[in-house]
């Protein structure tokens, strides 16, 4: 890698492109040039994104940025945070473990950010936590492992944003049992976020007094799938799948050349869907089939005005695709996390008082004493609490189904379907 950032998004072009996102949310009539002129007296708030720009997460890195810099838009067209701009600087960690830690490494001692933002895929947050408590930069990343809530990282590792897959399939386990059957073999990708899902979901499902009848685990990297589906028992009930990688579309046609007609029931996590276009030729068979999403991928019948005006800031129309480009499908199920997690990020630096890296401390007690996040403009996927105890956030999860090529919401749960028992507490470990 070189020495230089991928990517700085200068005060200048930020404000410019602030003033059109602050117009697309409806923001308020404060003077943004005067705010801005403001915020010239001080350096800039700087922002490390450790983004998938390449490797197997690069359809959710792409997404990722997207969201990111619409983000920063608006916060720095609403006057930024504690009166500086707001600027990020990119670093591609290829989706390597490896990589990620040497990522985090440039932006603590040669970018000299406030902060490390950004990494989703759980392989590369596990390579990189340490490094980033070693070197004391606070780490928001922007996944869906259970490695942060379960007490294997450190303080200064934080996951604010988005939801653990410990909380998401112990909401969705009930209605699987109770909808679609209790003989599961479940698919999954042979890593720590498959891994998590194996793991809980198993547990979960047993709970409802159903069973996971075979496990097939397969390499994140693999590009042909169909010899994996003769092992599946004769009595599985419902296929539970969740796939990641630039091989998730052949992943779902050859599932259904394999089943035809003759299909169990079918419930996914969207993952293995996203940034797929759901008319593309071999999908027809998902048709009455079921997904986990984070965040609902088509505007529903009951778009709240949150979530309007978040998909015209970041671009995405109401089929969940890019505005520009209808075959462009977003990886909306888990992108708004970004967002999401840049405005706790701004309200954790104005009630810490936040001034420069020597902060960053105040910054982890700041988000730790956080609790109740009501759904709004900020939070534009629900309502959230987050529990600063284990650094990991709860939130609403959302099961659709496909209706006429389309995913429309079945299920909502609630934020208290997704509580579990404290595993760790990292308020006690010291700075």
């Amino acid at each position: 890698m070189t020495n230089q950032p991928k990517k700085i998004l200068t005060p200048r072009r930020q404000v410019i492109k602030g003033i059109a996102a602050g117009a697309a949310l409806g923001a308020t009539s404060i003077p943004l040039w005067g705010r801005y002129a403001q915020s010239q007296s001080s350096e800039p708030i700087k922002i490390g994104f450790q983004v998938h720009r390449t490797g197997i997460g690069a359809a959710y890195g792409r997404w990722y940025d997207r969201t990111t810099m619409a983000a920063v838009a608006k916060i720095n067209s609403e006057g930024g945070i504690n009166g500086r701009q707001v600027e990020i600087v990119s670093e591609d960690d290829g989706t390597d473990p490896k990589r990620g830690a040497e990522v985090v490494e440039k932006f603590a001692t040669q970018h000299n950010t406030d902060l490390a933002f950004g990494t989703l895929f759980s392989h590369v947050v596990y390579g990189s936590a340490p490094r980033a408590g070693e070197l004391k930069i606070p780490y928001f990343v922007v996944s869906e492992g259970h490695h942060v809530a379960s007490g294997a990282l450190n303080r200064y590792t934080m996951q604010p944003g988005i939801t653990d897959v410990k909380s998401q399939v112990q909401a969705m386990a009930p209605y699987v049992a109770s909808t679609l059957g209790k003989k599961v073999t479940m698919i999954y990708p042979d890593f720590a976020f498959g891994h998590d899902h194996r793991d809980y979901f198993s547990a979960a499902i047993e709970r409802e007094g159903g069973t996971v009848v075979e496990k097939i685990a397969i390499p994140p990297t693999e590009t042909s799938f169909t010899k994996y589906f003769p092992k599946i028992p004769r009595d599985t009930e419902v296929i539970y799948h969740v796939m990641v990688g630039p091989a998730v579309l052949t992943f779902v046609k050859e599932m259904g050349e394999f089943f035809g007609s003759s299909r169990p029931e079918i419930f996914g996590f969207i993952d293995s869907l996203e940034a797929v276009d759901l008319s593309s030729p071999g999908l027809e068979f998902l048709e009455g089939t079921y997904f986990w999403e984070g965040n609902p991928r088509y505007a529903q019948a009951n778009q709240s005005e949150y979530d309007k005006a978040y998909r015209a800031a970041v671009g995405v129309d109401n089929n969940g695709a890019s505005v520009s480009d209808s075959k462009d499908v977003a990886t909306y199920a888990h992108m708004f996390g970004c967002w999401e997690t840049l405005h706790i990020v701004k309200a954790g630096m104005e009630a810490s008082g936040y001034r420069g890296t020597g902060d960053r401390a105040k910054l982890i007690e700041a988000v730790e004493a956080m609790t109740d996040m009501p759904h709004s403009h900020a939070h534009p996927q629900g309502a959230k609490r987050f529990n600063g105890k284990t650094h990991q956030v709860f939130g609403h999860q959302y099961i659709t189904r496909v209706s006429n090529g389309r995913l429309e919401l079945a299920h909502t749960t609630s934020i208290e379907d997704t509580l579990y028992p404290d595993e760790t507490d990292y308020t006690t470990q010291s700075f």
